[in-house]
């Protein structure tokens, strides 16, 4: 889009971020003075989330924070589930599919069978049910739940992108913020996703100066790790997520001429979207996906279609240096809160 038009549009839309942020700001002061209600919960909870809409690795983030305590700890994991078609609480079973539980929970789900995964819009509600239905439960793990303010969690894991941190970002309409940067004061941890593989000293020393963190939170940096695929020959990129540029650059790496066709996040692609993506498949040898995005292909005819031709590229969060001294804080929050239960 032209410059001008961009910041013309930025112009417009301004007036629009400062009511948004208004309604946003009295929400919040409801809330830190108690006018309405918020509740906390004899479990610990870990909360992730982020102050704009999308793209900073949420799920990848959930299922590092599974790996890292799951083999010492009974954990659940606990989600809104967005773009789901059913309501209420919801507890992931071999039937569930992403229309009835999101797509994020069910790529969970179907990573992490034995772990308890649960859809509930009500997170107090939600915890309380997992209690029920899991007496020795150790830790809950909350998926997008950061601007989430009726449940207290004891631990809040804030996450921002690396090329888009909320200092230099505006309030929805103009920008992607959907909570106030202030609002980062709850955080215990703070986490820039998606930085580059070889992130400079230096970068890390402007990107600190910027948060201006508080002495009780501590920073980390973290990358995309993407697994490997067999693919021999430049693939179309079909993906509905936040942000699909750092997965477009990767492919672009080993492929220049990788093309993307993308949807918006949690998109449920339509008949003609089906026809659209096998029109533009057919130059091509092969098409990459997200796992997010194949979590919701597989309600459509698209799977069988591109059967041979689709390839699935999962990714992980990788937190480098910062792996260790993250680590440790997580779980000494989990095993210092378990000691008080006793």
């Amino acid at each position: 889009m032209n410059p001008k038009m961009i910041r013309l549009i930025q112009y417009f839309a301004t007036p629009f971020s400062w009511l948004y942020a208004l309604g946003i700001w009295v929400r919040n002061v409801l809330y830190d003075d108690h006018v309405l209600p918020s509740y906390t919960v004899n479990v610990p909870t870990i909360a992730i989330g982020n102050l704009a809409v999308g793209g900073t690795g949420k799920t990848p983030m959930t299922e590092y924070l599974i790996r890292l305590l799951s083999a010492d700890y009974k954990v659940a994991v606990l989600s809104r589930g967005y773009g789901r078609k059913t309501r209420g609480f919801r507890l992931a079973t071999a039937e569930d599919t992403s229309k009835t539980i999101g797509d994020e929970p069910m790529l969970i789900h179907m990573h992490f069978p034995n772990i308890p995964v649960a859809v509930c819009a009500d997170r107090v509600h939600g915890v309380k049910q997992l209690q029920a239905l899991i007496p020795d439960l150790q830790c809950v793990i909350l998926d997008d739940a950061f601007q989430h303010r009726r449940l207290r969690a004891g631990f809040y894991i804030l996450l921002t992108s690396y090329d888009n941190l909320y200092v230099n970002d505006h309030m929805l309409p103009r920008g992607r913020l959907r909570d106030l940067p202030a609002e980062s004061a709850r955080a215990n941890a703070v986490v820039v996703t998606k930085c580059p593989t070889k992130m400079q000293p230096i970068d890390r020393r402007i990107i600190s100066n910027a948060l201006h963190l508080a002495s009780y939170q501590q920073l980390y940096f973290s990358s995309i790790s993407y697994s490997q695929i067999p693919i021999d020959h430049t693939p179309l990129l079909v993906a509905g997520i936040a942000n699909p540029q750092p997965l477009l650059q990767y492919l672009q790496q080993y492929f220049p001429h990788t093309e993307l066709l993308s949807f918006p996040d949690h998109h449920d692609f339509t008949a003609k979207d089906i026809q659209t993506i096998l029109k533009k498949a057919e130059k091509f040898y092969c098409v990459v996906t997200t796992e997010k995005d194949y979590m919701r292909m597989q309600q459509t005819p698209l799977i069988e279609a591109l059967a041979g031709k689709l390839h699935v590229l999962p990714i992980q969060t990788d937190l480098g240096n910062s792996q260790a001294a993250f680590d440790r804080q997580v779980r000494l929050y989990v095993s210092e809160n378990n000691r008080k239960k006793k």
